[in-house]
């Protein structure tokens, strides 16, 4: 059995997507005649927390850790609130008070390509040993944080190892990117580090064809597009909410704000009383003070539900019981190729998506392709209300159902089994 060293700074109990990626290669790679060898963080600052993920390690994992030197815990003095949020990768650009620009000036300028650099120099001396000890031939770095990927550069230079670079996101492409008050030094430093990284790995691999595009201008190396995807049973039979429920899972920000939903939704709320008496709209997680005002202005509070952060398991069963799941993307070009990872949840959970995102944006493809449900623009309504009326009408018949097909694919399963090819 093959032994590869995957590096990465989210693991158990961190909460949120990122955490979840690497957690179900590593539940599946051993089904595919690899083995595991798991490297994080002794001591992490996680913004979020989910303990319900510490049952998805397999059993006699061998998983090292080193200390890190966190500064997000230095700025939680000035301020804890922000400092989570900046922590999070959520930048508010309205209304900035002097310590959040402080801090996100000092975020962007003195700690590139980010707060956990300094985790970098120790690990590359723990791991020399390790990798000689365990006689590993292969390493997978995987990022946000990117400086993740600098461990993987360094021990690329001083030893004879396969490397392969796992990009969720984009580094300097990203939506965020151009909100952290850079320099031009430090853009250009972000900017040579991406392409040592893209030019020094042995293989890369995205989760998006948008940013496999993207990357392919910047190198040479072999670029494997490998999705997200959902861990769980497909279509499992479930009781459904009674009231005609549209549910939001994760973060609602400001820049998802589909404003031509909320419309749409209070126009049809006017226009039948039994609409209105039947909608719910239900979120799960974080929604900016600018969505809540949105949602007042059209009228809609009180058909509303604010649930907050719950763990992944309790988020699946709010899936599974709604009648419509919302799925939201900022408007803009940058974000074509963000595949938010619950899509592939929302998919297993056999329910209508309510897709709103920028022009182009990848998810629509997907979604069309397996039939999963609709996709609109920032500026469709007329479209957008005649689905809406459509599966009310269904609704209300008791028949509201999606006839997807070919999300198999998308199984952690079978993602990882492409994993193992390219490994």
């Amino acid at each position: 059995m093959k032994k590869v060293l995957v590096i990465t700074y989210y693991w158990p109990p961190a909460g949120g997507p990122g955490v979840q990626r690497w957690l179900k290669f590593v539940k599946y790679l051993r089904d595919f005649n690899v083995e595991p060898i798991v490297y994080i963080p002794k001591n992490p600052n996680y913004p979020l927390v989910d303990e319900s993920f510490l049952k998805d390690i397999p059993e006699g994992i061998t998983i090292y850790s080193h200390e890190i030197l966190e500064p997000y815990r230095w700025a939680k003095l000035f301020s804890r609130k922000k400092t989570k949020r900046i922590s999070a990768g959520i930048i508010n650009t309205k209304d900035q008070s002097f310590i959040e620009k402080i801090l996100l000036w000092v975020r962007g300028n003195l700690f590139v390509p980010d707060a956990r650099k300094f985790w970098v120099g120790p690990s590359v001396k723990f791991l020399r040993n390790i990798i000689d000890k365990e006689q590993i031939s292969s390493i997978i770095t995987t990022g946000p944080p990117h400086s993740v990927h600098l461990i993987g550069l360094r021990l690329k230079q001083i030893m004879p190892i396969n490397w392969i670079a796992d990009f969720r996101d984009p580094w300097t492409t990203i939506g965020y990117h151009k909100k952290l008050k850079l320099s031009s030094f430090a853009a250009q430093k972000h900017k040579r580090l991406e392409s040592k990284v893209l030019n020094s790995a042995d293989k890369i691999i995205v989760t998006s064809a948008t940013t496999k595009k993207e990357f392919t201008t910047l190198t040479e190396q072999p670029i494997t597009v490998i999705t997200n995807g959902f861990d769980r049973g497909v279509g499992q039979k479930k009781i459904l909410d009674v009231k005609f429920t549209i549910s939001h899972i994760g973060s609602m920000l400001s820049g998802r704000n589909p404003t031509n939903l909320w419309k749409v939704l209070s126009e049809l709320l006017n226009q039948d009383k039994a609409f209105k008496k039947a909608l719910h709209l239900r979120f799960i997680g974080v929604v900016s003070d600018e969505v809540l005002s949105s949602l007042s202005h059209y009228g809609l509070q009180d058909n509303l539900e604010l649930v907050g952060y719950v763990s992944h398991h309790e988020a699946l069963a709010f899936q599974d019981k709604s009648q419509i799941l919302l799925l939201a993307e900022i408007d803009s070009f940058e974000t074509q190729g963000i595949i938010p990872g619950k899509l592939f949840e929302y998919m297993a959970a056999k329910r209508p998506i309510l897709a709103i995102g920028p022009k182009g944006w990848e998810v629509g493809a997907i979604i069309n392709e397996t039939n999963a449900g609709c996709i609109f623009e920032y500026t469709d309504e007329i479209e957008l209300k005649n689905v809406l009326l459509s599966w009310f009408e269904q609704y209300k018949k008791g028949e509201l159902t999606i006839s997807s097909s070919g999300i198999e694919t998308y199984s952690r399963r079978e993602l990882t089994r492409k994993l193992s090819e390219l490994i």
